[in-house]
């Protein structure tokens, strides 16, 4: 396979990790309106907590999944922490969930240090190109597939759905909108968490690692105005791509650039449009 094949398939790989990143801050915004700054260190606690379990002697699998459940867990937490209280606006559940990510940096560096951490994934190669990123692009569908029939099948899924397009209404039939805005921050933990996990045997991973995540994310699910998935689905395939091929055929010192770039990039163009539009 040619070089580009390479970068292409790579970039895809990773490009799904920032879209279940970027859907964890849709799945949340969408339900509360808030914009969740501590998505990726739900993705770094979940990768740092699977070098651990597999140290430990836990076999692949189990430990990956435990890490995702305890990313879901403190997603909960974080829900609870930014908006259990009533009256909690928006604005201050943003600035609440920007305090947990950086008081997250004490913890992974308490247990695990500042050092690099990774672990190995899917092994073998098919065509020249690691067979993890394949894996990560096959379980990024499945799972956003489920999460989207949770949400157009279930009735979880259409009260969480409910909550996001009119709370006083959906208060008004009987759902509880606290407990779906708590609902929806362990899912986007699980999402993060689940991110972090797949992603870190072809990247390393440090405490810090989540502002490059986060970013990323947030780029991908910017494309969609951080409401719908399948768009942010497409932004995180397209930065991937973008990020492998600058990163293939430039430096790598870039790629976190790329990301802000395209997020201001659509973000111009947006506001380009409501210009237009007519009053």
């Amino acid at each position: 396979m040619t070089e580009l094949g390479q970068y292409l398939i790579s970039g895809i790989g990773v490009g799904c990790a920032y879209a279940l990143l970027g859907s964890g801050l849709v799945v949340i915004y969408r339900v509360t309106r808030v914009v969740n700054f501590a998505q990726g260190s739900f993705a770094v606690l979940a990768a740092l907590t699977v070098t651990t379990l597999l140290a430990a002697g836990l076999p692949h699998g189990l430990a990956e999944g435990l890490a995702v459940l305890l990313a879901g867990a403190i997603g909960l937490l974080t829900g609870f922490v930014a908006t259990g209280r009533p009256g909690t606006t928006p604005q201050s559940a943003l600035i609440v969930t920007l305090g947990l990510g950086v008081f997250a940096y004490a913890i992974e560096i308490l247990f695990w240090g500042d050092q690099p951490r990774s672990f190995a994934g899917l092994p073998g190669t098919t065509a020249g190109v690691q067979r993890h990123y394949l894996l990560i692009a096959a379980v990024t569908a499945l799972v956003l597939g489920a999460t989207a029939l949770l949400f157009a099948r279930t009735d979880l899924g259409r009260a969480l759905t409910a909550t996001a397009e009119d709370p006083y209404a959906a208060r008004v039939v009987g759902i509880n909108v606290a407990r779906m805005g708590l609902l929806a921050f362990a899912v986007g933990g699980a999402l993060g968490g689940l991110a972090g996990v797949l992603v870190t045997p072809v990247q390393q991973v440090t405490f810090d690692s989540d502002v490059a995540l986060v970013v990323n994310g947030f780029s991908a699910a910017i494309l969609g105005n951080l409401t719908r998935p399948g768009l942010t689905l497409a932004g995180g395939l397209l930065l991937g791509v973008v990020q492998a091929l600058v990163g293939g055929y430039g430096s790598t010192a870039y790629q976190t650039e790329v990301a802000l770039i395209f997020m201001l990039a659509v973000l111009i163009v947006r506001a380009g449009s409501s210009r237009t539009e007519p009053a």
